[in-house]
């Protein structure tokens, strides 16, 4: 059984970075495809950014590029997100998550493709 445990959120000023973690167990992070998700106040759960299982390949939904990178550490079997330059808009609940399978590339940004997800870490961006 797979379990996901998010960590890394808290409280950054504007313009701030975090680095948010992943720790997977019961399966090794390379043989799956992971995503990061987040979830505003008042919003529906959005997509962040994805890193697939085959060849590592990662994608960040176009609104946060060149701010979020993902990435995956095999040695300590997290797939993290660092968050640079954090806007107030960046404000959400960012959750975890984990396929199995190697998604095709229109369904990375689908919540229901995923398999199992972390409880979630609280990312505040505030003066």
């Amino acid at each position: 059984q797979v379990q996901l445990v998010d960590s890394g959120g808290g409280l950054v000023q504007p313009g701030g970075s975090l680095r948010l973690s992943c720790e997977v167990s019961g399966r090794t992070v390379s043989t799956l495809s992971m995503a990061w998700f987040r979830q505003a106040p008042g919003k529906e759960r959005e997509f962040a950014a994805a890193i697939k299982r085959t060849g590592g390949t990662t994608y960040t939904t176009n609104s946060l590029k060149g701010r979020f990178t993902v990435s995956r550490e095999n040695i300590k079997n997290t797939a993290d997100l660092q968050m640079n330059g954090l806007k107030p808009e960046d404000v959400a609940i960012y959750y975890c998550t984990a396929a199995t399978g190697n998604p095709i590339l229109s369904s990375l940004w689908v919540a229901s493709t995923y398999h199992y997800w972390g409880q979630g870490t609280q990312v505040t961006v505030s003066s």
